[in-house]
């Protein structure tokens, strides 16, 4: 006997076989039992969920010599028949192949007919919804009033594109999405017995890769079987068999995601990728995960397809995440995915998602504008728990000689309670001369190289910025556009604090005293123009550490 696939050789016999749709499977039975056969039934659901093997079994059950409790025998002629597909009681029709007027003649003329044996002719009608206009008008008055020993059974995916005047002739009986829970128990079962090992976390796994669909689970499995012939089935060889990625995965990327981590975010996919990984399915997957973070957020008791385990680290991940920020991740990941799936450039589409949700910096809309402030509150926040820090303990500044030699001995300045750093840095800045005008040149001239080891979330304001020598004796202007975009930064600078901070930095950078004064550039005003061929070297950087 040739190979047959484990969703058909695992094809139930009886009602009680049915998994997750119980309502359906109670009401059909008690109809049998009691002789209450409706003559049309509409079977709706997804895939997978148990529609056609249930209209296969109520029409071995109908025409069955001994029915137990509503259920066929499977011993008698009649249920040996159908199930070998040789009786003339049960005809299929798949009406995505079928779908013209003149193939429902075929079956309106034929039900004209009895049957030679047994009491009922069965139709079953799948994918009912692909039958054309002309199709469905000719099936209407047969499928309201059929002969007594004639029973439609009309199966469907997509109830909603069945006219109204074919739903208001059948019973309808809407197939639920089978609970995760009840596709791997009942993979277990088929698991033990083929007498093949599996661990339960694997078995869950397809489970969960199934959908709510037992025949998908069924040919996961049957796949992930033969991938591994004659091993124990793990998780990982679940994974490696069709291509998925962990649930582990998902979390580190949510972590990196958290902490704007970039770098190691996109090492995670690029691991992904060169494990063959189908991109389109770690992006549907990873907005998934997303999706029940946010639920678990509003409510961690909801109920998720998931182990309890798993479940308790996404409550965890969950506790402290930001709803806004949740729901903006998924409306960036939908974007991926709608663009992954009609471009060759699938990597560049996900790379540039995941940069994205770890740089706000790059969004210029409301929603960005918002977050940035929120950092830069956060980073303000930082800065001064670092500063009363550093006043309970001493900070060591290196001066250059200047005369041009060798440079001066570190010399330690104590920051104590007594001595705030204002003062400290007063004392720098009492050390060195008045800038000249040609310092100032020289200090605006590397304007561009100080703006490259700035903090990175503001180093986009210094880069607008421009520094020109003021009309005041030592005194630079930092200038900024007096547009929309450089709002922020326009923010950013203006304050007293920020600009005095500046320029004590760059007083002992240079080691002259700089004055800094904040300028709006209004219209088409022009930056001067600095001189390319300016020598640098006069200015002395001493080894200040700037933040990254």
């Amino acid at each position: 006997m040739s190979y047959m696939a484990l969703y058909r050789k695992w094809r139930p016999d009886a009602f009680e076989e049915i998994k997750g749709q119980e309502h359906i499977v109670t009401t059909i039975r008690n109809q049998i039992v009691h002789d209450r056969v409706g003559h049309a039934y509409l079977f709706c659901g997804t895939r997978g969920t148990g529609k056609t093997t249930t209209a296969k079994l109520m029409a071995k059950a109908v025409n069955c010599e001994h029915p137990v409790n509503g259920s066929p025998c499977n011993e008698c002629a009649s249920c040996k028949a159908i199930a070998a597909g040789a009786s003339m009681n049960v005809i299929e029709v798949d009406a995505a192949s079928n779908n013209g007027v003149d193939n429902i003649r075929q079956i309106t003329d034929s039900v004209n007919y009895s049957p030679s044996s047994g009491k009922y002719l069965v139709y079953i009608i799948d994918e009912v919804h692909m039958l054309r206009d002309a199709a469905y008008n000719a099936l209407l008055k047969t499928l309201e009033e059929p002969p007594s020993y004639v029973i439609f059974i009309l199966a469907t995916t997509e109830s909603h594109k069945i006219p109204a005047t074919i739903l208001s002739r059948c019973q309808r009986y809407d197939f639920h999405r089978i609970p995760l829970e009840v596709i791997a128990d009942r993979l277990q079962e088929l698991l033990g017995r083929e007498n093949i090992p599996a661990t339960r976390e694997a078995v869950e796994y397809v489970a969960r890769a199934a959908d709510g669909s037992m025949r998908d689970g069924l040919s996961i499995l049957e796949q992930c079987i033969s991938y591994h012939l004659g091993e124990e089935l793990t998780l990982d060889k679940v994974l490696s068999a069709i291509g998925a990625v962990d649930v582990e995965v998902y979390i580190r990327l949510f972590e990196c995601l958290k902490t704007r981590d970039v770098v190691s975010a996109l090492k995670i996919i690029d691991d992904a990728i060169w494990q063959g990984k189908d991109l389109l399915q770690l992006v549907n997957e990873f907005t998934g995960f997303i999706r029940n973070i946010l639920v678990l957020s509003l409510e961690p008791s909801m109920t998720m397809d998931v182990n309890q385990e798993t479940k308790e680290r996404m409550i965890a991940l969950a506790q402290d995440a930001n709803e806004d920020h949740l729901m903006h991740a998924i409306y960036v990941l939908q974007d991926a995915a709608a663009k992954i799936a009609y471009t060759t450039s699938k990597r560049v589409m996900l790379e540039l998602a995941i940069i994205k949700l770890c740089k706000p910096e790059m969004r210029y809309d409301i929603e960005g504008m918002n977050e940035r402030i929120a950092l830069l509150e956060q980073q303000l926040e930082e800065t001064k728990e670092l500063l009363k820090e550093q006043q309970a303990h001493p900070v060591i500044v290196t001066a250059a000689n200047p005369e041009g030699g060798a440079a001066a001995p570190m010399v330690p300045v104590m920051a104590t309670p007594q001595e705030s750093s204002d003062h400290i840095k007063q004392n720098l800045r009492d050390k060195y001369p008045q800038a000249e005008y040609d310092e100032l040149l020289l200090i605006a001239k590397a304007w561009k190289d100080i703006a490259k080891r700035e903090m990175k979330l503001v180093r986009r304001y210094y880069q607008i910025a421009s520094l020109t020598p003021g009309n005041e004796a030592g005194t630079l202007e930092l200038g900024i556009a007096d547009i929309q975009e450089n709002d922020l930064a326009i923010s950013y600078f203006s304050k007293p604090d920020k600009l005095q901070e500046i320029a004590d930095t760059l007083t002992q950078m240079a080691q002259c005293q700089v004055k800094l004064k904040f300028r709006r550039l209004e219209g088409q005003e022009q930056v001067h123009e600095l001189q390319k061929d300016w020598d640098l070297s006069r200015i002395v950087f001493d080894d200040i550490e700037m933040h990254e």
